[in-house]
């Protein structure tokens, strides 16, 4: 068996097939990244297997470090709150198994790196960003903290990409809607506007935001990010950052 803890993927799961087949591919991306890395994929809802039980089969297998990862873009209430309270019970019913919570993925370059690479495939190119406003569409939260983490990312983006504008919008739970931001982009006189999902994978939120592109007549809509290389980057970083600071799952709770 390998020394390397396992890494559990946590994502959120959906009725949505296409949800979990997004996952599954990301996760294989991983792998095959990293072939000596054990990955495991656990769900809040919706899918299975869940997050219970899958570490009790790792458990019983005789695995005894593991690595939780939540497949989220901000540290909102899952992250806070969800995920801890799964994890914390699980252990407390498997006293062999140690169990550390790695941060959340965003905000990172990667996620930005991402992101241009879908609107690239959706075809954008670079001579086009002086021109393009891009509206950074995410599922939406009701966190503080989360909305103020994709404010700053549409900010930062737009500094070092250079596009003429960046604005955040929302599926649900915050302020502009998709279909809004498009609105205001094109009464401000940008000639070309997209939309970029900043959501891991299809679903219902990710259907609302492409709704909403398509009802203001947005230029050009992106992709989900989907089992992007820079996403499968991003999760063996994170994890590597989590071997480092070896926190104990108590210290996770908000």
């Amino acid at each position: 068996m390998s020394a390397r803890p396992t890494l559990l993927v946590i994502a959120h799961g959906s009725r949505d097939p296409r949800h979990a087949a997004t996952v599954s591919a990301l996760c294989a991306r991983v792998r095959a990244l990293r072939p000596g890395l054990r990955v495991e994929v656990g769900y809040l809802d919706f899918n299975a297997p869940s997050v219970p039980r899958v570490l009790e089969r790792l458990s019983a297998e005789g695995v005894r470090d593991v690595v939780a990862l939540p497949l989220l873009l901000t540290r909102a209430f899952h992250a806070k709150s969800d995920i801890p309270a799964a994890l914390r019970e699980a252990v407390s019913r498997l006293p062999l198994l140690s169990v550390h919570q790695a941060e959340v993925l965003g905000p990172s370059s990667l996620l930005t790196d991402a992101l241009e690479r879908r609107l690239e495939e959706a075809g954008v190119r670079p001579g086009d960003r002086r021109s393009t406003g891009v509206v950074l569409a995410s599922a939406g939260s009701s966190d503080p903290e989360a909305i103020a983490v994709i404010a700053e990312t549409a900010r930062e983006w737009r500094r070092t990409a250079g596009w003429c504008a960046v604005r955040p919008a929302f599926a649900s739970a915050s302020l502009p809607r998709t279909a809004d931001a498009v609105r205001a982009l094109r009464a401000e006189g940008v000639d070309r506007v997209a939309v970029a999902p900043y959501v891991i994978a299809p679903g219902f939120l990710p259907d609302r935001i492409a709704a909403g592109a398509r009802e203001a007549g947005a230029d050009v809509l992106a992709p989900v990010l989907g089992a992007a290389p820079e996403l499968a980057h991003l999760l063996l970083r994170r994890y590597a950052q989590s071997l480092r600071s070896r926190q104990d799952l108590p210290t996770l709770v908000a």
